[in-house]
């Protein structure tokens, strides 16, 4: 399996954290986040990773900045992305059983790393449900 991720400034210590924990799962990852502290723009390190899951160069994809909220914003603007924003691992559960959500958005400045760990894991071994749920899925995408 390939995740690909991404973050901000906010988020490099968790994608440190995440990268080590799914290389030791033997999961391959594309990393398109900073690797520093340095304030750069969010919206720079989005766009590759819900490319690469659009194009299935990466099965999932996790994002990772202060809030989530602009990683969600910016990766659902693509077609065939399912971003949820999520700080718990009820939610990450639901997103995945409801949603069919392929990037999960993590708030640094809400969650602490052993946490984002365990939702990751849920993300990953989540599997959707269908049935009622891929009849909204399927109402999701919009042709202009």
């Amino acid at each position: 399996m390939t995740i690909s991720i991404g973050n901000d400034h906010a988020g490099t210590a968790y994608k440190f954290a995440i990268t080590t924990f799914l290389k030791s799962k033997n999961i391959v990852v594309i990393n398109h986040g900073t690797d520093t502290n340095d304030s750069v723009d969010y919206a720079d390190f989005v766009h590759p990773v819900a490319k690469d899951v659009e194009t299935h160069k990466a099965k999932f994809g996790i994002l990772i900045c202060g809030s989530a909220n602009g990683v969600a914003i910016t990766a659902n603007k693509h077609q065939g992305i399912r971003a949820g924003l999520c700080w718990n691992n009820e939610i990450v559960e639901l997103i995945r059983l409801h949603n069919n959500a392929n990037i999960l958005c993590i708030p640094a400045r809400f969650t602490a790393i052993p946490q984002v760990l365990k939702m990751v894991e849920t993300f990953l071994n989540t599997k959707f449900e269908g049935g009622r749920h891929q009849n909204r899925i399927d109402k999701i995408p919009l042709s202009c």
